[in-house]
């Protein structure tokens, strides 16, 4: 049974427009009616009674709710049971449609832009480095460092890497800071010298990084020293770093003798370089 309340809106309500087309003989018409909510309720099979539902009481709201309905075919149900499974299955939100287009960048393989590298063993690095120091120890320290700098090792792994950096630092250690400009601008000046002071700039970064990470893991030990008041201070071990430091010192001097010698462009080729030593 229909609510009191409910009822008396109902009842008390003003009256909907509905038009319909009606055509005689010579040309369609437009006819406006006048239908109570009451019966448009009864017609569209409205349960009142029940709270989750709500009374359409506006044109636009009745044209939305059509008396008949077509039902639907076969294959149309197929296809909507279909649509569902697959909205229930897959997350289709996270798919990545780039790798579904095969023109898109993410399917180019950047590989090809780089030429490949032939492989480079721990022994062959070896090797180059054994070379050099028979050349450092023969007393031609600019053929050790240009042979050094152009053996770069850049098919190799990191351990192959980390080995040819030692060779090339050790070089570096055993010039005199008297001997670094004149040598620098002689190999600058010779075919290739450019690309070879870019390699070296390669190592000194390197270097660098490689003395600083060692620094910092080492770390200064640090033990109590009594004060003879009851109290104790810290105190640092000099030595620990020592190496590191004067390793350190050595690559700045490099740094800028190359940067007086081959100009800041050296700086920036060697940053965006994808060659990496």
């Amino acid at each position: 049974m229909m609510k009191p309340k409910l009822q008396e809106k109902i009842n008390n309500s003003s009256s909907v427009l509905q038009t319909s087309e009606k055509g005689d003989s010579n040309k369609g018409s437009a006819i406006i009616t006048e239908i109570p909510i009451s019966d448009l309720a009864h017609r569209h099979r409205l349960d009142l009674d029940q709270p989750h539902h709500q009374a359409y009481s506006t044109p636009l709201e009745l044209s939305q709710r059509p008396e008949t309905l077509e039902p639907l075919t076969t294959a149309e149900m197929s296809i909507i049971q279909q649509v569902s499974t697959a909205s229930l299955s897959d997350n289709w939100r996270t798919i990545n449609i780039d790798a579904l287009d095969p023109e898109s960048s993410s399917n180019f393989d950047t590989t090809t832009l780089h030429p490949a590298f032939a492989p480079v063993s721990d022994a062959e690095i070896r090797n180059v480095g054994q070379q050099v120091k028979q050349l450092l120890r023969g007393g031609d320290a600019e053929g050790a460092l240009r042979g050094a700098l152009e053996s770069a090792p850049y098919g190799g792994d990191a351990g192959v890497k980390e080995v040819h950096l030692q060779t090339v630092t050790e070089v570096l250690q055993s010039i005199k800071a008297s001997d670094m400009t004149p040598m620098l601008q002689r190999i600058f000046k010779t075919e290739g010298g450019s690309d070879a002071l870019d390699v070296l700039m390669k190592y000194l970064y390197k270097g660098m990084g490689a003395s600083s990470t060692r620094s910092l893991s080492r770390g200064s030990t640090l033990t109590p020293q009594s004060t003879g008041a009851g109290f104790s201070q810290m105190g640092g071990r000099p030595p620990a770093n020592e190496s590191s430091g004067s390793a350190m010192s050595v690559l700045l001097s490099w740094h800028e003798k190359v940067v007086d010698v081959a100009g800041l462009g050296c700086v920036g080729r060697c940053m965006t370089d994808w060659r990496k030593v």
